[in-house]
């Protein structure tokens, strides 16, 4: 029998299924099958042609401002330029880093995929999504408000189960890591390094814990990563509604169109509806009706009622006027955050950026590109050279790829001080494609992707 890295290439059937909703993902599996995976990771941060269009000019802009806004907090000013180029150079957001500590394994092995093909491009920093509208606690004693610590669980800011389990992590603070649960496991195995750190930030306070673990994982990042290369830059859902919020400045804006003119509107509920209805509708991931509300701490479904956003189940909440200012403003002040079709538009598909994300992502990205392709305008000439922007799509695997269930503290056991991103990266440039994926093997057992292929679902 042949191992994975005799096979010139993978089994067809997934790449068959891939190549009828995102050929650019299976493109860039059979052409990277048998190199390294640091191979495939420049691979997927290759250049992205710029946008032609005035609206993906501006979108690029809007998103490139933004970056450079959260740059100047935590760069020195000489750096925030060189930042910027690289982005301009190979426009690339890593995503799947879902306001976890880096002491998470799955987001670890997310976030590494995207630091290899930074360094092996040449990136001086490359640009993290975490998303930020999951609960504390996510499971029994998992989620971001949980650190893993070996033989215990650490309740890692020492808030109540109730509140772990019902806040948002962009809602839920003020936040102070749980210093006396962390000073017990103070000298036990596998702490060395990491633990310090975090005992370092005991006295800090923060303002929620979105800005917590951003600030926490670029420490651990920085400790990790000697002499510094590829520096992150973690934003969230809350910078992608303040980009929202700028494109809704301009009543004439591509997004102020579709989300305020009651026509251009329901054309794109439409357009989107069809697409959960057809054969890929299991990707889509619509919950929420443009936007969600935040309120007590917590993220809320919306829908819409009359000419109002409205709380699903409770409509004396959250309740925004379906108005571009009214809708502006809320995003500004922290009231609404954009669903996943509006932060991919601002964040991907306008500005013409690659997303490397997960099993799920790489199904719905196209869904939603060809849903704005239907309901834009081709005798308006601006939505028309957008036609031909959307002509090409921008999407790439990027979690779950490299997939190595030893616990991060174990991997720091190993290694001396300050390498264990080096080490790892020698590592991945020694394994191929093929033997870190096991022949495609996660991808094959997601139920979504087995129901294409005409697989059992147990």
């Amino acid at each position: 029998m042949q191992s994975n890295q005799d096979k010139a290439a993978p089994e067809g059937d997934i790449l068959a299924v891939m190549d009828g909703l995102c050929p650019e993902v299976s493109r860039a599996i059979s052409e990277c099958w048998n190199a390294p995976v640091t191979h495939y990771a420049a691979r997927i941060f290759c250049a992205v042609p710029q946008p032609v269009s005035a609206i993906g000019k501006t979108a690029r802009q809007y998103l490139r401002d933004t970056f450079k806004q959260q740059l100047k907090l935590i760069v020195q000013p000489q750096d925030v330029e060189a930042a910027l180029a690289g982005f301009d150079a190979r426009p690339v957001i890593q995503a799947g880093v879902h306001s976890q500590l880096l002491l998470d394994p799955i987001t670890f092995n997310a976030f590494l995929l995207g630091w290899l093909g930074a360094v092996e491009i040449g990136l001086p920093a490359f640009f993290v999504f975490s998303g930020t509208t999951v609960t504390m606690e996510t499971m029994g004693k998992e989620g971001p408000g949980w650190l893993d610590a070996g033989d215990r669980q650490i309740n890692l800011f020492g808030m109540g189960r109730h509140k772990l389990c019902r806040q948002s992590v962009c809602g839920a603070g003020p936040v102070e890591l749980n210093r006396e649960a962390l000073e017990e496991i103070r000298g036990a195995a596998g702490t060395s390094g990491w633990l310090e750190l975090l005992l370092a930030n005991g006295d800090r306070k923060w303002g929620n814990a979105a800005d917590a673990l951003a600030e926490i994982n670029a420490d651990l990042v920085a400790h990790w990563n000697e002499p510094a290369s590829a520096r992150p830059v973690f934003f969230d859902d809350r910078h992608a509604a303040l980009l929202v919020a700028r494109h809704l400045d301009d009543e004439g804006s591509l997004v102020s169109r579709l989300i305020t003119d009651p026509a251009r509107r329901a054309h794109l509920e439409r357009a989107l509806e069809d697409a959960t209805s057809g054969p890929y509708g299991r990707f889509m991931p619509l919950s929420t009706q443009h936007f969600f509300g935040l309120r007590e701490k917590r993220v809320r479904k919306l829908v819409l009622a009359g000419d109002r956003l409205v709380e699903a189940e409770r409509p004396q909440g959250v309740s925004v006027p379906l108005e571009r200012v009214a809708l502006r403003d809320a995003l500004r002040h922290g009231i609404l955050l954009p669903n996943l079709f509006l932060l991919f538009l601002v964040m991907s598909i306008l500005p013409r950026v690659r997303v490397l994300g997960g099993f799920r992502q790489i199904g719905y990205v196209p869904l939603f590109q060809a849903a704005l392709r239907r309901v834009l305008d081709p005798a308006d000439s601006d939505e028309r050279a957008l036609l031909e922007d959307l002509s090409v799509r921008e999407n790439a695997w990027g979690m779950r790829v490299i997939e190595d269930d030893t616990p991060v503290r174990e991997r720091l056991a190993e290694v001396p001080a300050g390498r264990l991103l080096e080490t790892l990266r020698v590592k991945y440039s020694q394994r191929t494609l093929a033997e870190e994926t096991d022949n495609l093997r996660l991808l094959r057992e997601s139920r979504r992707w087995r129901r294409l292929m005409g697989l059992p679902v147990d």
